[in-house]
């Protein structure tokens, strides 16, 4: 087939050619921040996932359904040793200047650039980097204690205020929220509680791994209260089934329902291994309809494409003793495992692996759904661990 022509896009966020199975997720955020919009409660959303199930295309996709609806957004990802006050901080003042143009919103729209610029000055001293253009002179006493939970509250209030005025709303989207420590988490859900029972037009979208729920119960305890907690999974069959023929369909080509079927079983329905699959096998093919020795072809291909790229870039952030964790997990099968059962695997006593987990943990590879286990936040990461540590020298 052309290359040029291939439909499929595995990638990081990369938008597919057929966003499948999404829609009622997709209906219920745009419900929520059209209710936020008009000063009805709305809760918002924390997508919770493991990796390459479409978090952050959907995250995207929900701000593009936001923006062409009139809302305005702001899209941010939480990385690793970024404070949330310096990623939200430049956020907040491209979304107030915009405000800013519009008549109803304007002076409450200046009042919320000043205090963005009380709040950036006021927690400089902690948060060193923190760095925004200052459009107006801070208010006095406005966002400006340096305490980032009062502080981002009082600021999110002016914000809610002058969107508000404007008829619109703001909707923040946050991926990766994971990675944010637990004060900062805190301070954010304090700021959007009191913008709730404030019933100003502001809603967070957030999307992270597994872990984020429970992060953010630690960090405040009604924030299960505060925010739905979508799981976002594989794609049912009919689902995945979708994302692979129709792209072919809409380039003329067929595929064989045993062709389809191999590759769902190969996937189980991970959106971005059917990416992956999709344009490996558009590659393998020559004629129509694809069938599944193209299928087998293209397989080993697309294993190895996803060895070096997707599964082996987690695995190199990896210290020795990590990946011997992670290969005893392995060794166990898909998981989850608990915690004694990985010790035993290993020869260790639990106690003396707990840093290794904590630090897996903090680097988002594994995670806990319960007390005491542990599971992979990669899906086939089991099957990866075999391959690239075989055999029984990794002992």
């Amino acid at each position: 087939m052309n290359p040029i022509r291939n439909p499929f896009a595995p990638g990081a966020g990369t938008p597919p050619p057929e966003l499948a199975g999404r829609d009622p997720l997709l209906q219920a955020v745009h419900v929520a921040i059209e209710r936020a919009r008009i000063g009805r409660p709305a809760k918002s959303a924390m997508l919770i996932g493991l990796r390459g199930v479409g978090k952050t295309v959907l995250l995207d996709r929900m701000r593009d359904d936001a923006e062409a609806a009139g809302i305005h957004t702001i899209r941010i990802e939480a990385p690793e040793g970024r404070s949330l006050p310096a990623l939200l901080a430049p956020q907040l003042r491209q979304a107030l200047l915009r405000l800013s143009q519009l008549e109803n919103a304007k002076a409450l729209a200046i009042r919320g650039l000043r205090a963005l610029a009380g709040f950036a000055k006021g927690l400089k001293v902690t948060y060193h980097d923190i760095e925004v253009g200052i459009d107006h002179e801070p208010e006095p006493g406005l966002a400006d204690n340096g305490d980032l939970e009062h502080d981002l509250q009082a600021l999110m209030e002016q914000v809610g205020l002058a969107a508000q005025a404007a008829g619109t709303a703001l909707a923040l989207f946050i991926d990766e929220l994971q990675y944010v420590p637990e004060t900062q988490l805190a301070a954010l859900i304090t700021a959007m509680h009191r913008s709730e029972q404030r019933r100003l037009p502001v809603v967070l979208v957030g999307a992270g791994l597994p872990q984020l729920r429970g992060q953010l119960g630690n960090a405040k305890s009604y924030a299960e209260r505060l925010f739905d907690f979508p799981f976002i999974g594989a794609l049912a069959p009919e689902d995945a089934a979708q994302a692979i023929a129709k792209p072919l369909q809409d380039e003329g080509i067929a595929i064989t329902p045993a062709a389809l079927a191999e590759i769902l079983r190969v996937t189980q329905g991970y959106a971005y291994f059917l990416q992956a699959w999709g344009s490996y096998t558009w590659l393998a093919a020559e004629t129509s309809p694809i069938d599944i020795g193209v299928v087998h072809k293209a397989g080993a291909v697309a294993l190895a494409g996803l060895d070096e790229g997707f599964f082996r870039v987690r695995f190199d952030r990896c210290t020795l003793k990590e990946k011997k964790y992670l290969r005893a997990m392995a060794e166990l099968g898909e998981g989850p495992h608990r915690s004694g059962d990985i010790a035993t695997c290993l020869g260790e006593k639990v106690s003396s692996l707990a840093p290794t987990r904590s630090s897996l943990i903090g680097k988002g590879m594994v995670w806990s759904p319960s007390h005491g286990d542990t599971a992979f936040t990669v899906p086939m990461f089991d099957a990866f661990m075999q391959r690239i540590m075989p055999g029984h020298d990794w002992r």
